[in-house]
Parts: C-alpha cells; structure tokens; sequence
C-alpha cells in the first residue's frame, strides 16, 4: 500500500495550492481518503475526507469555504485544493485511507508534504 502526497510549498496568505494524494495496492473505490495536518508543537488534526463510494464529503469548521477535496477514481487519486491560505493553515498534510468511510479510522497512511503560508 502506498500513498503519496504532494504539491506542497511556500505561499503567501491568500494563495492557493492544491495537493495531490496518489494511492496504490488497495481497492481504492472502497476506501475514504483523508487529509490530515499537524503543525509544529501542536496534535494532529483531521482537514477533510471523501469516502470514494459515495462521495460523501467531511470538512473541518476551520478550512470550510476555503479547502475543496475532490476524488478522480480513474487515476486513484485524490486533491485538496486550498484556496485563500491563512498562516494558520503551515503545517505537515498527511493522507490517509481508511475502510470503509470516513467516519472509521484510517488504515493506511503516507508520508507528509510540507504547506507554508508566510504572513
């Protein structure tokens, strides 16, 4: 099983930057894939999720309105793209998958890509 995130980078607040988490080595149309963060000195936090089933969408209150996830099942990959980027939002973003939906526990994680938002 592999996950591998990216499209992370330096960007001043209000830019955007969309990030990529490409799967492979499991039945990626029966998992959820989730975006998590975790920013220095403080505990990891879930950002978003989308069960690729049903397509069912999770967001955290803080990134509502700014963060859109979206699933392209034909190429087992999932974005999150981040619109109007506060310095709040600098953190390590991580994706994980996890049967069968959202609302369970993530099986499978993969390594970080790095997001930082300069003031």
């Amino acid at each position: 099983v592999q996950l591998q995130a990216s499209g992370g980078g330096l960007v001043q607040a209000g830019g955007s930057l969309r990030l990529s988490c490409a799967a492979s080595g499991f039945t990626f149309d029966d998992y959820a894939i989730g975006w998590f963060r975790q920013a220095p000195g403080k505990e990891r936090e879930g950002v978003s999720c989308i069960s690729s089933n049903d397509g069912s969408t999770y967001y955290a209150d803080s990134v509502k309105g700014r963060f859109t996830i979206s699933s392209d099942n034909a190429k087992n990959t999932v974005y999150l793209q981040m619109n109007s980027l506060i310095p709040e939002d600098t953190a390590v973003y991580y994706c994980a998958a996890g049967w069968p939906h959202c609302s369970y526990g993530m099986d499978y994680w993969g390594k970080g890509t790095l997001v930082t938002v300069s003031s």
